[in-house]
């Protein structure tokens, strides 16, 4: 059990030692990898005729080719392609991969557009006047991914540096790319977010990719950290007006470079997972950190912690309170068919909720949540008795229990399929006769959103998105939960299969049902 959340000299030597400990197992699991099969096709396009011409794609390419080299990659590098000469660098990149099990990755930068949900790379050649004309002469993002899915690839990456202003009148739909999913084994990265526009740059790299070679060349970084990373200082330095956008579906760690230097093809294997008390001082170190800034109004100081913490169990909360002081000024357009989350809550605002025992489904009693205070971003429910934040993360809930930082049960961004996160957080229990100071501890969630689907409940029949959790605290309270998220940001389902350890040996169950019988919005 955690008691006290302090820097003290004995909780920076258990630090100290989880690090040396957590370094240990990265080397060991480093040396013996196997060898990686790297292969990427880098294209830039900048010479477009006329007023399409950009400045920064060849040379962006150029970069980005030298250091793919540098950390193993055999390079295909086309600058300035045609539609021919693009199709048979995808195809010669198919064969090179086919059959060995590799890394595929490509780099493109230049001109993109979308068409009917579509992305497509723009040669230099094209002259589209028509979106018939694009298709016929553009080159369709899919066709790579297909080609690395015939080649049988464990890891695909690409990364699309194309969301310049589309200079093709009347050729694109909408503005920007389309949001796709991460098809399995896969990394897709985008340089602003799908729908908008992304600057070409001032200096020899775009604002994007110059941010991003900076961040590859990082030793054993994952790429979920680089790209983090890569997004937190593109919307510092565009003040919000450019926020890059990621999927992924990978099942296995990747890093670009493994700390043995240039030329090294040395797969990197993900280093076993902390054990418990391994976990709880890093979670400390975070935690001391995090009792800095949260009071904070400076947004610079969330970007430094993020950028420590990409990955950290109080990432999540983080963003949400950077996001609540520093509004993004751009947001991602959804996947086609799906709706956007949109978290309008206002004050009178009611949600009436059932509960059902989960094997016997007899309800067992019901509940009305009514907003009763916003303020700084927290809201109140039933007089405080409830306190939640505009983003989801919990600061108290049902039972009186108070969260620090706040139990982040909803992305601080856009629901994404794949999207995976950690929110860990001091738990203090209720002062009552047995604990008169209030019982501390602290309890964790790992969360996924696993699919947008269909859902019938009391209140109606809906769409939403399911997010699959599992869950353990130091009461001893372990287990999974799944729950529904419709467009309003409301939880319309949550399933509950948990049990309680007791200090006797014996377990209690602690596991119901909920669905949403009621919602009423004040005019």
């Amino acid at each position: 059990m955690i008691q006290v959340f302090a820097a003290s000299q004995y909780a920076k030597r258990l630090l100290a030692r989880a690090s040396l400990a957590l370094a240990a197992l990265a080397a060991s699991a480093q040396a013996n990898a196997p060898l990686d099969v790297r292969i990427a096709l880098v294209v830039g396009n900048s010479a477009y005729s006329g007023s399409a011409a950009l400045s920064n794609p060849a040379n962006d390419a150029k970069a980005m080719s030298e250091q793919l080299r540098k950390l193993g990659f055999q390079v295909l590098e086309l600058r300035d392609g045609s539609r021919s000469q693009m199709t048979e660098a995808i195809e010669d990149a198919r064969k090179r991969l086919h059959g060995r099990s590799g890394v595929g990755m490509l780099y493109y930068a230049g001109h993109g557009v979308q068409i009917d949900w579509r992305n497509y790379m723009v040669p230099v050649d094209a002259r589209p006047r028509s979106q018939t004309e694009v298709v016929a002469q553009a080159v369709d993002v899919e066709s790579v991914i297909n080609a690395f899915k015939q080649a049988g690839n464990r890891v695909n990456i690409l990364v699309l540096d194309a969301c310049r202003n589309n200079p093709f009148e009347g050729t694109a739909s909408v503005k920007g790319l389309a949001q796709l999913d991460a098809v399995p084994g896969t990394f897709l990265a985008y340089a602003t977010a799908p729908g908008n526009v992304a600057d070409d740059g001032e200096g020899e790299n775009g604002l994007y990719t110059g941010y991003l070679l900076q961040e590859m060349a990082k030793p054993i970084s994952r790429i979920e950290d680089v790209f983090k990373r890569v997004r937190l200082q593109v919307r510092q330095k565009s003040r919000g007006n450019q926020i890059p956008w990621e999927s992924t579906s990978l099942e296995e760690d990747f890093v670009f470079n493994d700390g043995r230097g240039a030329g090294s093809v040395v797969a990197v294997a993900p280093p076993p997972k902390p054990r418990p008390e391994e976990r709880d001082q890093i979670f400390l170190r975070e935690k001391v950190e995090w009792d800095r800034i949260k009071q904070s109004h400076n947004p610079d100081d969330f970007y430094a912690f993020l950028q420590a913490y990409p990955s950290g169990a109080i990432s999540e909360a983080a963003q949400s309170r950077l996001n609540q002081i520093s509004q993004p000024l751009v947001t991602a357009t959804p996947v086609q068919g799906r709706h956007s989350v949109q978290r309008d809550v206002q004050v009178g605002d009611e949600i009436e909720y059932v509960y059902r025992d989960y094997l016997t489904n007899l309800e067992t009693r019901r509940e009305t949540l009514r907003v009763t205070s916003i303020k700084d971003g927290l809201v109140e429910i039933n007089n405080g008795k409830q306190i939640v934040t505009l983003a989801g993360g919990t600061v108290r809930n049902d039972m009186g229990i108070d969260f620090d930082p706040p139990l982040q049960s909803l992305p601080a961004d856009e629901f994404q399929i794949g999207k995976k996160w950690v929110s860990r957080s001091q738990e203090t229990m209720p002062k009552n006769i047995q604990t008169p100071i209030g019982d501390v501890g602290w309890v964790e969630q790992e969360m996924k959103v696993a699919a947008y689907e269909q859902i019938t409940v009391p209140a109606g029949t809906m769409y939403a998105y399911r997010i699959e959790a599992s869950l353990r605290s130091y009461r001893g309270l372990s287990g999974k939960v799944t729950y529904w998220v419709d467009s309003r940001g409301t939880i319309a389902k949550y399933v509950r299969r948990a049990k309680v350890s007791l200090h006797n040996g014996m377990t209690r169950d602690n596991s119901w049902t909920r669905e949403v019988v009621r919602i009423h919005k004040p005019r």
